[in-house]
């Protein structure tokens, strides 16, 4: 991609740069500045009052707090523009409410801007700075702020002096996976026609047929990428801020009726605009607008999705498995370099990753048929850029870290003494794989490959520039109806996408609960 981008012809290049491409980078940097700047104001906030204080419904809430991850942003998009827009609903009660007759007789905040785009985004992403703010502020000793106290502060001053300071890391960690996740996103800030990179890319090569300068637009997101990236590395390197054995026996701040109200609020709406809302409006399209016959209309777009998406998984587990036996049995000194290099791709926007296979998997094809050609062999075609192996292949490469963190995890809760033992016992290595790793390892090879399917079936951009012709899952044909104003047609296949994307929140939450 680097390589077909620096020799990309550069009149193309030089107009962009010209025109639009300097307004196309500072929006892609206000958006991400913006998106990171909200989703730690809502996760930061909520992590607090669930932890530290005796907000009502802390239970209920806790959970709610993670399920807007399971939205797709370009769902909420559409469906809070659809809302709020001037023949939405909300806009026309209260034109019959006040009498008003024309847009001039009154204000109405518009959408779908950038900082609509910002908000919306971050109303779906906030759960990661959330759920990792929670557990740090959860795994923290509490002898820290004891002392703090002890020493003159207030529990507002030991949780702002103390306890925030040291959720510092994984607050950072947080917002670099909200930052790339945002730097990611072309549905949602094509729809609201917000111009960014992913959006250039994504025109210069459709829209002008210009696959070397939109390789040249891709490389310039990546640097943005690998920025943040080596930037988050680097401020968390040699932190380590925990307690060997933390006593984890939290003193609840206890709230009075005015803040209890405030906070309780506050927490709710992020759980109704996030995720309650935008459901039960797909449930209400679903019921309005579905039939049977779009019951069967979406029976092979969701074959498709599940195909790739089962690949993917059990390519992906797969390699995770192979990877983190590797490194935790071998001698090498090189041991852990091979899942590193497996995990780089999560970090790659999914429409960068899809120029990247283009690049590569292109010129294969044609040597490939001019091999063929010239041997005199019927030629294969686009076997590899114009198949499902380009889309899946895509996804071993972004979802691989996701399979190695969850088969590491695992791993590193079975003790090296059931290895020093079935050593002692004269098993091999194989035995010793076959009868206490596998076993052992089960629930993370399942929630591994739960993790990646899951993910498998909501990938967009990959999925819209890799597919062969007359391909379509349900991430596309639900963004092809989202595109036309007709999401009411495929409310079913948004509701599948959602209800699938709950399965990982839910089991990630479970997880939590037992640490």
């Amino acid at each position: 991609m680097l390589y077909a981008g620096i020799n990309a012809s550069g009149d193309l290049f030089s107009h962009l740069w010209q025109t639009v491409l300097p307004s196309y980078i500072s929006n892609t940097l206000l958006l991400g500045f913006m998106v990171v700047l909200l989703s730690l104001f809502f996760g930061v906030s909520c992590a607090s009052l669930i932890v530290y204080t005796n907000v009502a419904a802390n239970n209920i809430l806790r959970w709610l707090l993670i399920l807007p991850l399971a939205m797709p942003a370009y769902l909420v998009a559409y469906l809070y523009t659809d809302l709020f827009d001037y023949a939405g609903p909300v806009q026309r009660a209260l034109r019959q409410w006040f009498n008003w007759q024309s847009p001039s007789d009154y204000y109405f905040f518009d959408i779908r801007t950038l900082l609509g785009a910002a908000i919306i985004i971050a109303l779906v992403l906030f759960p990661y700075v959330y759920m990792l703010t929670r557990t740090a502020f959860e795994q923290q000793d509490q002898n820290l702020l004891r002392a703090g106290r002890s020493l003159g502060l207030s529990k507002q001053q030991s949780f702002l002096k103390i306890a925030l300071p040291l959720a510092r890391p994984a607050i950072s960690v947080a917002a670099s996976l909200v930052l790339m996740e945002t730097l990611a996103d072309f549905a949602t800030v094509q729809y609201f026609a917000v111009n960014t990179l992913t959006t250039a890319i994504y025109d210069t090569w459709l829209g002008y047929g210009e696959l070397a300068s939109a390789n040249a637009l891709a490389s310039i997101l990546m640097l943005f990428i690998l920025f943040a990236v080596v930037t988050e590395q680097q401020a968390n390197a040699k932190k380590s801020h925990q307690s060997n054995s933390p006593n984890s026996e939290h003193t609840v701040i206890q709230l009075s009726l005015t803040q209890q109200i405030i906070a309780s609020s506050f927490c709710w709406l992020l759980a109704f605009a996030g995720f309650i809302l935008p459901f039960g409006l797909l449930i209400m399209m679903a019921l309005d607008y579905s039939n049977t016959e779009q019951l069967f209309e979406l029976l092979p777009t969701g074959m498709n999705s599940i195909k790739i998406a089962l690949y993917a998984a059990t390519l992906c587990t797969l390699i995770a498995l192979i990877l983190s036996l590797y490194q935790r049995l071998s001698d090498d000194n090189w041991r852990d370099i091979p899942q590193k290099i497996s995990g780089f791709g999560y970090a790659i926007p999914g429409t960068v990753l899809a120029m990247a296979m283009l690049a590569t998997f292109g010129p294969i094809d044609h040597s490939i048929n001019y091999l063929a050609a010239l041997w005199q062999f019927k030629e294969p075609g686009l076997v590899l850029s114009g198949s499902i192996f380009a889309v899946i292949f895509a996804f071993v490469v972004r979802f691989a870290a996701i399979a190695n963190g969850t088969i590491n995890s695992g791993l590193g809760q079975i003790p090296k003494s059931l290895e020093h033992a079935s050593a002692s016992l004269g098993a091999g290595l194989g035995k010793t794989l076959t009868q206490i790793h596998l076993p052992l390892l089960k629930p993370s090879i399942l929630a591994a490959w739960l993790l990646v399917f899951v993910e498998a079936m909501k990938e967009l951009p990959a999925v819209l520039l890799l597919r062969p012709f007359n391909f379509e899952t349900l991430s596309t044909q639900v963004y092809q109806l989202i595109s036309d104003e007709m999401l009411e047609q495929g409310a079913l296949g948004a509701i599948l996408i959602v209800l699938l994307g709950l399965l990982p929140i839910i089991w990630l939450n479970k997880k939590q609960e037992t640490l």
